[in-house]
């Protein structure tokens, strides 16, 4: 059995265990004047006005213990701990290593910062403009890119080209029945 605390914790109404006897006591106190109260002794059993608390049922004592501490925010959880350390990786199996390296460069990717054109209205990669692009980016902006072998068929008619009446009698003789 473990041994009582030195200074035994007291209830609202001032009721401790005495740690010798392991009686219910009020303690001694010294008053304003300096005499000193005595000690009394507190019946088994006996609760006090001031310790009686507020009747809760079941359920509410329940949702009373469930309940989140005040100023939590729902659905926030406390950002992770840092990474493992290396010498825990030395238990790892191979694609376990694998997937850690993924995860870093995810990370690493993530906390890269987005690079921001100083200019809107320049339409030109950096990569394309340096003539510095890897092939597969020179690839891939050869493929969305509109040029005289690949056109945009969506794109709205040049109005240059239909200008004038030349245009406009070359439609209609195209639309003539014969």
């Amino acid at each position: 059995m473990s041994k009582p605390p030195i200074v035994p914790e007291t209830t609202v109404s001032g009721i401790a265990v005495d740690p010798r006897t392991l009686e219910r006591v009020i303690p001694e106190s010294r008053r304003p004047d300096g005499s000193v109260r005595k000690q009394l002794k507190i019946r088994p059993g006996y609760t006090p006005q001031e310790d009686v608390r507020r009747f809760r049922g079941t359920r509410q004592a329940q949702m009373d213990a469930s309940a989140l501490p005040k100023g939590h925010v729902v659905g926030w959880t406390p950002p992770a701990q840092t990474a493992a350390p290396a010498a825990s990786k030395a238990g790892l199996s191979k694609a376990q290593k694998k997937n850690e390296k993924r995860k870093e460069k995810r990370k690493e990717k993530r906390e890269e910062p987005a690079k921001v054109k100083d200019s809107w209205e320049d339409d030109d990669d950096e990569g394309v403009a340096d003539g510095g692009s890897t092939p597969a980016e020179g690839s891939k902006a050869k493929e969305g890119a509109h040029t005289p072998e690949n056109p945009n068929w969506a794109a709205a008619p040049d109005p240059k080209k239909d200008a004038g009446t030349d245009g406009l009698a070359d439609k209609l003789e195209k639309l003539e029945v014969r």
